[in-house]
């Protein structure tokens, strides 16, 4: 099997929070999981358009979680 690139694996997600202080969110039932995708730029373009679908709410938030690195700590250092 040839090398192929590391598959660098990204969550989107989010969902209202109860205050601008910290994250916390509402209610954990209503999260909104966005996907997983294979890059930084394809997480990056999801996130993008659900945070402007919400810019309304200004409790709303999205986020990105780089999976990759809680698979496998060592790829800490191959950031995007």
């Amino acid at each position: 099997m040839p090398d192929q690139a590391a598959q660098l694996l990204h969550l989107v997600f989010g969902g209202e929070l109860d205050s601008f202080e910290n994250i916390q969110f509402k209610d954990v039932e209503k999260l909104d999981i966005v996907g997983i995708f294979p890059s930084y730029n394809a997480a990056y373009a999801a996130w993008r358009a659900k945070a402007q679908q919400t810019v309304d709410n200004a409790q709303m938030r999205y986020f990105i979680v780089h999976m990759h690195r809680l698979l496998d700590p060592s790829t800490e250092a191959h950031s995007h």
